[in-house]
């Protein structure tokens, strides 16, 4: 008997085959003609440097050049005595890059950028140029050096931002930028290729130990530009290139770790606007967190102890060390509220500055201002070697070592005094009671209506 074997389909499938037949049925609409396919070229690297390219920035400076003026003029000179007069001019150079680190157009480069410079100007990437402060401060220990863009007021300038101090990855994709000769940028591409190697101790100069490594191309006139990782943010301050044959592909960027301690010194009250605070304030991504207080000082008065996170100045949240300093300068004359974590409880903190006059006037009963050009030839000086003494307090302590006004003081515990920051740091160290050796120079009539100049040193008891 021939029997034909049937297959029956299961229960299963014979429900789930009409839900999917539908399923298959339907049409789905078409890609529209105007879809926007993505651009494979665009990655990480693009976008980071479209990010950052507009903070970044020529540097050109100008050096005081002096020639010698009339050659007819030289025999005079040899036979005479005379002194030849010299023609000064202006040397221009389109020397480096620099990195704009705040919206009110601070500048980050190199300290050798701007060495000997007596004029700087600023070449954004779009070709706009400004003039630029002078070298506000540097330190040749760390090669950084900041510049203020001198802007229309309330004119605002794209800034970098930073990466965390130690928030870096051996061997990962780093891109070195800068505005070499003022063409408008450059871009070069590598790896973070070594970490610094050591840290920093003392004040002795760093090298190629303290530095990144990276086999992205440092160009020539890039110095001072940003080393930025793909999130586009600051990791290091390009600043050398090994040349020798046998390095080639080896560049050197300052790490954000030192460009943080810089900024920390750079932007306190005492450096920017001559008042004491007492207290240091790590730079880098919010929170700032206070890292040294100076005993005796405003800040320590007010509570500030180191390790406590600045999160409000007068109310206002604070977006960085540069802020945090305009914030807390804004009013001298009254007290400023900071608002501070510590240990997790907010606190309220009342901190009144005090203005360096009053700091000498109160430690020592003086009033000081700088040597001007027109009195320093008097003293035998020239501007910035000493300061001249306005007024003495009467009954206080340099009235008592019989100071008088007319005198110039020229050291302070064997430190020259060429502003009054020096005074007043110097000052801010010492307790009641403590002592203090000033190096006078005192101008004497002598007959026939000369001076004399003498040097003596007075030894002031600190109120």
């Amino acid at each position: 008997m021939n029997m034909k074997l049937q297959y029956k389909q299961p229960f299963w499938q014979r429900a789930l085959a009409a839900p999917l037949a539908g399923l298959l049925a339907i049409n789905l609409p078409p890609m529209p003609a105007h879809a926007v396919e993505l651009d494979v070229r665009r990655d990480a690297a693009v976008d980071a440097i479209e990010k950052v390219l507009p903070s970044v920035v020529n540097i050109a400076t100008a050096t005081i050049v002096e020639r010698a003026g009339d050659p007819s003029m030289e025999v005079f000179r040899r036979f005479f005595g005379w002194r030849v007069p010299t023609e000064r001019r202006e040397q221009p150079y389109s020397i480096g890059s620099g990195v704009i680190i705040d919206e009110e157009g601070y500048v980050l480069t190199n300290a050798h950028v701007l060495n000997r410079a007596s004029r700087a100007q600023v070449k954004l990437w779009n070709g706009e140029i400004y003039d630029a402060e002078p070298v506000v401060v540097y330190t040749s220990q760390k090669d950084v050096a900041l510049l203020k863009i001198r802007a229309k007021p309330g004119e605002k300038f794209k800034a970098i931002k930073f990466a965390k101090d130690d928030d870096l990855l051996l061997g990962e994709t780093v891109l070195a930028l800068g505005n070499p000769y003022g063409l408008g940028g450059s871009v070069s591409r590598g790896i973070l290729s070594s970490k610094n190697r050591r840290p920093p101790s003392g004040d002795e100069p760093l090298d190629v130990q303290d530095w990144l490594q990276t086999d992205a191309a440092i160009n020539p006139g890039n110095s001072g530009g940003p080393l930025i990782n793909l999130r586009g943010e600051l990791i290091g301050l390009n600043v050398a290139v090994y040349r020798e044959e046998q390095g080639m592909g080896v560049g050197f960027a300052i790490p954000v770790k030192q460009l943080s301690a810089a900024l920390s010194d750079f932007f306190t009250p005492e450096l920017t606007d001559s008042i004491w605070f007492g207290a240091t304030v790590k730079a880098g991504p919010y929170p700032l967190t206070v890292s040294a207080v100076q005993p005796g000082s405003p800040a320590e008065k007010a509570g500030l102890r180191a390790g406590q996170e600045i999160l409000e100045v007068n109310g206002k949240a604070v977006a960085g060390v540069v802020s945090f300093n305009r914030q807390l300068t804004a009013n001298e004359s009254r007290p400023a509220t900071l608002t501070v974590m510590e240990k997790g409880v907010r606190r309220t903190l009342q901190v009144q500055l005090v203005s360096f006059e009053n700091l000498i006037r109160t430690k020592l009963g003086l009033t000081l201002s700088s040597l001007t050009p027109e009195m320093a030839p008097l003293f035998k000086a020239g501007p910035g070697e000493g300061l001249f003494v306005e007024a003495v307090e009467k009954n206080g302590p340099a009235d008592s070592v019989q100071l008088q006004n007319g005198f110039l003081i020229t050291a302070i515990d064997g430190q020259r005094t060429g502003d009054l920051m020096t005074v007043a740091n110097i000052l801010s160290r010492k307790k009641s009671g403590d002592r203090v050796q000033l190096s006078v120079v005192v101008r004497r009539r002598v007959a026939n209506g000369y001076t004399q100049l003498q040097q003596g040193t007075a030894t002031v008891q600190v109120r």
